[in-house]
């Protein structure tokens, strides 16, 4: 993926509230290019799942709101669009946990995302290419998703998502439950979308290891913020990211905000 390709989505300085109250995000601001796999990480309730609710607009029903900021996708504001609207632009979120309807069968719940669609040769051509990257899916097509893996699940609930041709895919938490090699089995499909298909990915991810091994960019939050960002192979690289996040450091720090970097200091002081 260019450096230099046209960016798809802007997040900027975006702030939410729960309730009227509660404030969750503080300011965040990312960029994700098109072709690009960039990662949201961080811990349990740093702030990843609201970011991407954030972008896709399905705050409200958890009572949350964008009170400042802006989210652009190509130029054009889409902070008061519908997520049905913003569907119809090619931005679909996969939630965390999957949600596919227990009570369908697993090609009924990949017809479900095609619901906005009249092209029916098309939308044919399409199932035909999801169970391509999936083909376990295409032998449990039949049946209800309720009787399949949590694996075949996350495959479901990704190929619903290309069934509405996005051309922006927020993942959220895609290894969440599974076993390590279906973790590794899903990034795979990922990134052969992204190379593939030309699928742009936001993915908000714990499995920082994994993350950076398939994403082109990372931002790291903590407590609403990002604390930090670079291109994957950097993050990797890094030795404060290697001892709080991918287990591989001995110090003594007990949280990544005790990082007292020049860049870390700046994008705080922003």
């Amino acid at each position: 993926m260019s450096t230099d390709s046209p960016i798809v989505l802007n997040v900027n300085n975006i702030e939410v509230i729960y309730d009227h109250v509660i404030l969750v995000l503080k300011g965040v601001s990312l960029t994700v290019r098109q072709g690009q796999i960039a990662a949201l990480l961080g811990g349990n309730g740093a702030g990843k799942t609201t970011t991407l609710r954030a972008v896709s607009n399905l705050l409200k029903g958890e009572r949350g709101e964008v009170t400042k900021g802006s989210i652009e996708l190509r130029g054009e504001r889409i902070e008061n669009l519908s997520p049905a609207d913003l569907v119809q632009r090619g931005v679909v979120q996969v939630m965390e946990g999957r949600h596919c309807f227990a009570h369908l069968t697993i090609e009924e719940n990949l017809m479900t995302g095609s619901y906005t669609r009249t092209d029916k040769a098309e939308v044919a051509r399409n199932l035909e290419k999801v169970y391509t990257y999936f083909p376990r899916l295409k032998t449990r097509r039949t049946s209800q998703a309720a009787y399949t893996s949590g694996g075949e699940q996350q495959m479901c609930a990704i190929g619903r998502a290309l069934m509405a041709n996005p051309s922006v895919v927020l993942l959220d938490e895609p290894s969440m439950g599974l076993a390590p090699q279906i973790v590794e089995e899903v990034f795979e499909i990922v990134k052969d979308l992204n190379h593939k298909e030309g699928v742009t990915f936001l993915l908000a991810e714990q499995n920082t290891n994994m993350a950076l091994r398939y994403a082109d960019y990372g931002y790291i939050m903590e407590s609403g913020r990002i604390v930090m960002d670079g291109p994957a192979a950097d993050l990797r690289n890094n030795e404060d990211v290697k001892e709080f996040y991918l287990g591989m450091g001995g110090g003594e720090r007990k949280s990544f905000k005790d990082v007292k970097s020049y860049k870390r200091r700046k994008r705080w002081l922003a």
